[in-house]
């Protein structure tokens, strides 16, 4: 869990985050810690070139074809939806404090009550322990879990951040392959 942040965002402070992408009837929502500066300033999810969500989506081919940072509103209309356990942008999770982690989470689960995705899908081991209050001594493998939000579904998948050292852009999309799989044997397709 990311050490606590003594700074404080002071209400006159431009704060910068991503919109939500959801809506009632989704189909599936994937889940980020919280937007990177740079996504947020661009205002698309995982949109810097070395994070390995989109070219692991696409090699997936969950959706039938290629996609990429900006297809957001698109994949909307397909039914995926988009948000973050921490709506903050920042350069490092570890610039979050504890209780704005603990907050997100539960504004977090709120939504997916609110909206009831069949699944959502946390990109990250990191937060699903957020949201589940899972300590990092407790193993935590990708695939689907038996917690739910709700009626919702939970997959997790590893980071797409390049700073995940324990998954490389082959491993990912055999992981992102694996979760269409588990996908079309609950009938969820694209």
């Amino acid at each position: 869990m990311p050490r606590s942040n003594s700074k404080t965002i002071h209400a006159e402070e431009h704060v910068l985050e991503l919109p939500d992408y959801l809506r009632p009837g989704l189909k599936l929502v994937f889940i980020g810690l919280n937007p990177g500066l740079y996504s947020a300033q661009v205002g698309k999810y995982f949109a810097r070139k070395t994070n390995r969500f989109w070219p692991a989506l696409s090699a997936s081919h969950l959706v039938g074809q290629d996609v990429k940072a900006g297809d957001e509103k698109f994949l909307l209309e397909k039914g995926i939806g988009f948000t973050d356990v921490v709506e903050r942008a920042s350069s490092q999770i570890d610039e979050l404090a504890k209780d704005e982690i603990a907050a997100g989470a539960k504004t977090l689960r709120l939504k997916i009550e609110q909206f009831s995705p069949s699944v959502v899908c946390f990109i990250g081991l990191t937060g699903f322990r957020w949201v589940f209050g899972v300590p990092n001594k407790i193993r935590i493998a990708p695939g689907p879990r038996a917690e739910r939000i709700g009626s919702t579904r939970i997959y997790v998948l590893p980071s797409t951040s390049p700073a995940n050292a324990h998954y490389l852009l082959d491993q990912t999309i055999a992981e992102f392959r694996r979760f269409k799989s588990w996908l079309a044997s609950i009938n969820i397709t694209f």
